[in-house]
């Protein structure tokens, strides 16, 4: 393997997430203004039930194309096949039910734009195999350059018709034309044989690898949505909105870091996966540097709440601050637990992965439960989520360092030692410039605060040691 394809790897995946972040911002800005709560919830309601059905279509392949670097044409071909059929299957399913799902929210509305995101989910589940091969032959610059341009034009039509009183179905634009193009470019890319007849014999071990990864992926996808589903039904689509505004623009910072570096981690560690003491050690070097950026981005977020939520949504959706400052108290340990996923697919320990997802989603439905009936509140909600994202975070660990690693689990908290204190000095320092920055100007109190977490990470790092660490992590892994 060539000594830079890491860097290339990271340089081209970050090009591309960080282009989409800004692109992505910009057009939520625009739409924002545009736009009703009460339409992105209702949106927030399709997708999320959009996101349950890709998964079924996927059913774990996507990780296991590219696990097994020796699958033939023909075997991709009957994979490919059957996403097909899944995908075709499931859009006829959420056609004939999307009056049903109408009816439970209290949205007509529902109806059409759930059978329109059907479409999106045929071509979304085609897709998968072709896709995989893009990763597992680590195309990441090719990925990159065909991720920024679908983004960048789809987000102009998406501007383009809210402008010219599309309304709600703006907001569609995006998830149906993105699977759409994303399917025409994979598979002119990766052409693969469609079977009308599918034989499983060849493949009966790729299907085992995926069942407890599909497994992990279904009970993940409730850990990471009842609250949209259980919020939009018992306490209102224009609360939901609020809350999914405040979730997004929370999570926004922590996927375009996690997305830089997951798919990047499984295609290339996968190559080494015979080696465990390798794979600790870039494991450990991995948590030590995403917690250095997650634990200080924490901190800036809480306090830069306000000043986000204003400048990119309006003062309208200030009923969202007190739960994205909520939330982002665990940006630094979901973070973290991004890069576990990859390191229980590279061992083959996806059994350990669906335990570990199965206690979250249980955690976090019974919070959110909670949240909801008890203090009928989605700050409430935001709090038991906090909870339960920090016992699972623990018990994830727990399970990779004493089942798969064989290592003393006090080994990975002294990896949080520093980070979690550069998290407490920034807070600290963020907390003064609260007292002493007597302004009501939001974009200047957000760059005051950028600058000052800037330079405090940019000290830290350098004389924390992390700049030598973090090259010595990149080295390792080429």
């Amino acid at each position: 393997m060539p000594s830079n394809r890491l860097y290339q790897a990271f340089f081209f995946t970050a090009i591309a997430k960080y282009a989409n972040l800004v692109i992505s911002l910009g057009v939520t800005a625009v739409l924002a203004r545009l736009l009703s709560p009460e339409q992105f919830g209702v949106i927030a309601v399709a997708m999320v039930i959009i996101a349950f059905l890709n998964l079924i279509a996927d059913i774990g392949l996507f990780p296991a194309v590219i696990q097994y670097k020796n699958l033939t044409k023909d075997e991709l071909g009957n994979l490919f096949s059957i996403s097909c059929y899944l995908g075709f299957i499931l859009a006829l399913i959420l056609v004939l039910i999307a009056p049903l799902i109408a009816g439970y929210y209290g949205q007509p509305l529902l109806r059409n734009i759930i059978r329109l995101l059907a479409i999106g989910l045929f071509f979304t589940a085609s897709s998968v195999v072709p896709n995989a091969l893009f990763y597992r032959e680590r195309m990441f610059k090719f990925i990159a350059i065909r991720s920024f341009i679908i983004q960048i034009v789809l987000g102009a039509v998406s501007i383009s018709a809210a402008f010219y009183g599309a309304g709600i179905y703006a907001l569609l634009i995006n998830p149906i034309l993105y699977s759409i193009l994303l399917f025409i470019v994979s598979y002119v890319h990766f052409p693969l044989p469609f079977k009308l007849r599918i034989s499983l014999n060849t493949i009966r071990p790729i299907l085992r690898y995926s069942t407890f990864q599909f497994l992990f992926n279904i009970v993940n996808y409730f850990s990471k949505n009842s609250d949209t589903l259980l919020i939009g039904r018992y306490l209102g689509i224009n609360i939901l909105g609020y809350y999914d505004k405040a979730y997004q623009l929370m999570s926004l910072p922590l996927q375009n870091i996690t997305q830089v570096i997951t798919p990047v981690i499984h295609p290339i560690l996968s190559l080494k996966k015979e080696d465990k003491m390798q794979l600790i050690a870039a494991t450990e070097q991995l948590i030590a540097i995403l917690a250095l950026i997650g634990f200080p981005l924490a901190s800036f977020l809480y306090f830069a709440a306000e000043d986000l939520i204003y400048l990119f949504f309006g003062a309208q959706w200030g009923t969202a601050v007190p739960v994205f400052q909520i939330l982002s108290l665990t940006v630094g340990i979901q973070l973290i637990l991004s890069s576990s996923g990859s390191i229980f697919q590279t061992t083959g320990d996806t059994k350990y992965m669906f335990l570990s997802g199965l206690l979250s989603a249980l955690l976090n439905v019974c919070g959110i439960l909670l949240g909801i009936f008890y203090f009928e509140a989605i700050s409430a909600v935001a709090v038991c989520l906090v909870i339960s994202n920090c016992i699972t975070f623990v018990f994830t660990y727990a399970i990779m360092y004493t089942k798969v690693f064989y290592r003393n689990f006090l080994c990975f908290f002294y990896l949080l030692a520093k980070p979690v204190m550069a998290g407490l000095f920034l807070t600290f320092l963020l907390y003064m410039c609260g007292i002493f920055l007597r302004t009501e100007i939001v974009w200047y109190k957000l760059f005051v605060k950028i600058v000052v977490s800037s330079i405090f990470f940019i000290a830290f790092v350098w004389f924390a040691g992390y700049r030598s660490y973090i090259a010595l992590y990149l080295k390792r892994n080429n």
